[in-house]
C-alpha cells in the first residue's frame, strides 16, 4: 500500500468511490459494455451484501456510493468487480478481434490495454446527510457536465432514475437516511 494513503473502514460510513480505466481509455465508451458493468455490479452486490446508494457509468470512470458489505471490505467488492468487468471485456472483445490484433493486445505493454483498470481506486468516507446528498448530485451531474447527456435523466447508467422512481432504471438503490 502506498505510504499515506489509509483507508477507514468499520464506522459504519458509506464510501464514495471512484475507479478509472487504465490512463483513463474510454474502456467502458459502449452500451454493451456499460450494460455488462451494471450487470456485473448486480451480481457483485448480491455476493458481498452492500448497500448500492448511487452509482454512474462513464466512459472512462466509474463512481459508488455504497455502504460497507456484510462480506469482506469495500476493498475486496472493488476487486473483485474490476476483476469480473474486465475478465468479462476481455473474453468478448477476444471473440471478435482477429488472431493478430489479439497477439498485439495481450503482448504490448504500452498500447494501453494491457491493463483495463487503474491499480488504485479513490475512496472518500461519507458520514453526513449533507456530503451524502453533495456526492449524489457530483455523480448524477457527471454526465451533463462531460457533455455526453442535456439532462441527467438522459444517462441511463446511473442511479438518477431510481432515485425518481422510474420504472425504467436499469438497477435499484437502497434509499438511506
Amino acid at each position: 500500500m502506498p505510504t499515506g494513503l489509509e483507508r477507514r473502514y468499520g464506522q459504519r460510513h458509506l464510501h464514495f468511490i471512484t475507479c478509472s480505466c487504465y490512463r483513463r481509455l474510454p474502456l467502458l465508451r459502449s452500451v454493451r459494455a456499460r450494460n455488462l458493468f451494471i450487470k456485473i455490479l448486480v451480481e457483485v452486490r448480491a455476493q458481498y451484501h452492500f448497500a448500492l446508494v448511487g452509482l454512474v457509468v462513464m466512459p472512462e470512470h466509474f463512481h459508488l456510493l455504497m455502504s460497507e458489505p456484510g462480506t469482506g471490505t469495500p476493498s475486496k467488492v472493488m476487486q473483485i468487480l474490476k476483476q469480473r468487468v474486465s475478465r468479462t471485456l476481455r473474453q468478448k472483445r477476444c471473440k471478435r478481434t482477429s488472431p493478430a490484433q489479439l497477439r498485439l493486445w495481450r503482448e504490448s505493454p504500452n498500447d494501453g490495454l494491457r491493463s483495463f483498470w487503474q491499480s488504485r481506486f479513490y475512496d472518500f468516507n461519507v458520514w453526513s446527510r449533507k456530503k451524502r446528498i453533495e456526492k449524489l448530485h457530483y455523480m448524477h451531474m457527471n454526465p451533463v457536465k462531460r457533455g455526453l447527456v442535456a439532462h441527467p435523466k438522459d444517462w441511463r447508467w446511473s442511479s438518477y432514475a431510481s432515485y425518481q422512481r422510474r420504472p425504467d432504471a436499469l438497477i435499484q438503490v437502497d434509499f438511506v437516511d
